[in-house]
């Protein structure tokens, strides 16, 4: 049983169809990206797995369940930075089990755990503007592993970091991943970024009315360091395979925005 399904989902915006047919599941343990032109709808998509929107049509499983509020299985990794400046590090991470009924001083011990575990041991005290944006990243990391929820939704967590930082963060989301195998589902617009982390590739049509038309599964061998992998023959074959389908939809999507 997949552990996040969406099953035939429209969503509209008054007259306009945002989303127009999607079907496609995350499985247990699986990592899949999601790819496609500019305004598509990826975050949409994202979003209404989170409970955070309501299908026009179709529906949202979580673990073969409708889903009717807020995804509580999941955990959310915003593109923008979601820690609170008046915390710490580690009370940022604290909070979510302290919300969840955690005493704070337990709560405080989970946070330093998870915070050694993303490297910032040590600078649990400092607040966000005294990390760099690589540990504020961790941070935020940390901040959605620490209730461990079985699903992470992600929106282009890294896409704001520079490309040495964003390399580190790759190789340790994929290691924080390898040992304990959330159900992940990645949304980013870096090609290179999809095929590195994922089993799985899905490519999304320009919009209006987006749906998946073509997915593509990725067979590179696991652990990966995101850097080498990239200078593979095998991952340039797989990257021209997946550019070849997603290239016509960013095509098109330049023509809307053109005739706009």
């Amino acid at each position: 049983m997949a552990r996040l399904e969406f099953r035939d989902i429209r969503l509209r915006f008054g007259a306009a169809e945002v989303v127009g047919g999607a079907s496609f599941a995350v499985g247990e343990g699986e990592f899949v990206s999601v790819v496609g032109p500019t305004g598509c709808g990826k975050s949409t998509l994202l979003n209404l797995a989170a409970g955070l929107l309501r299908p026009s049509g179709g529906e949202v499983l979580v673990d073969g369940a409708p889903l009717l509020g807020i995804n509580r299985k999941a955990g959310y990794l915003f593109q923008s930075d979601s820690l609170m400046p008046w915390r710490s590090a580690r009370d940022n991470v604290a909070a979510g089990p302290e919300f969840a009924g955690v005493p704070r001083a337990e709560a405080r011990v989970q946070a330093e755990g998870w915070l050694a575990r993303v490297g910032l041991a040590g600078h649990g005290g400092k607040y966000p503007h005294q990390l760099s944006g690589g540990m504020r990243k961790r941070a935020q990391l940390a901040q959605t592993l620490v209730l461990d929820p079985p699903i992470l939704l992600m929106d282009e967590p890294f896409s704001a970091l520079d490309v040495q930082t964003r390399q580190m963060m790759e190789n340790e989301l994929l290691a924080i991943w390898q040992a304990n195998r959330k159900s992940v589902l990645f949304i980013t617009h870096d090609l290179e970024e999809a095929i590195s982390l994922s089993d799985r590739v899905i490519v999304l049509s320009a919009g209006p009315a987006t749906r998946p038309i073509a997915e593509f599964a990725i067979d590179l061998p696991r652990p990966r360091d995101v850097a080498e992998i990239r200078l593979t023959a095998e991952f340039r074959a797989t990257e021209e395979r997946i550019w070849e389908v997603l290239r016509d939809e960013v095509l098109k999507a330049y023509r809307q925005g053109e005739a706009a």
